[in-house]
């Protein structure tokens, strides 16, 4: 089952979020990081699938700072888009607004939560090892993890990147 929830980062911003909730008692929390493409049907599905296998899984809408409900798909004028919102990206907004969903799962699980993120929110999920203290974090294709490299994680990482990235 989902629904959409809303939550409020540590600075009093509030955006929305996809929740996909398991059947029975969840395992733990697992926050599923949008590429720049929005909470799309692809990030839904990612959270269904997470959530199928048994985790309470959050997808926070990063983009709700600099436009709400954004979901765009992958080719023509929504690439176009996507990438516009590029220079607007505020990091430290973004994992502001991680903790918050971060928050959320524990709240509702009571239960350790990981951070999961694809492209753009692979990179947050290392933010997240770094400065959030989730459990666990995994990211794709995080290309601007580079420029954090320094920081330390607190938890387990676990980094994917193909030959081409």
């Amino acid at each position: 089952m989902s629904e959409r929830a809303r939550l409020k980062a540590s600075d009093g911003f509030e955006l929305g979020a996809y929740v996909a909730q398991p059947v029975g008692e969840p395992v733990a929390g697992l926050v599923v990081v949008q590429e720049i493409f929005g909470v799309n049907a692809h990030i839904r599905s990612v959270a269904d699938g997470y959530a199928r296998d048994g985790f309470l899984a959050v997808a926070p809408a990063l983009f709700d700072r600099i436009e709400r409900d954004i979901e765009l798909g992958y080719q023509g004028a929504d690439m176009e888009k996507a990438r516009s919102f590029i220079p607007k990206l505020n990091m430290d907004a973004a994992v502001k607004d991680v903790g918050a969903a971060m928050d959320f799962a524990r709240r509702k699980t009571a239960k350790k939560v990981g951070v999961i993120g694809y492209c753009w929110g692979g990179t947050l999920a290392w933010l997240a090892a770094t400065r959030l203290h989730a459990d666990v974090a995994v990211g794709y294709y995080g290309g601007q993890i580079a420029k954090f490299a320094a920081e330390t994680p607190t938890a387990p990482v676990m980094l994917h990147f193909g030959r081409q990235d």
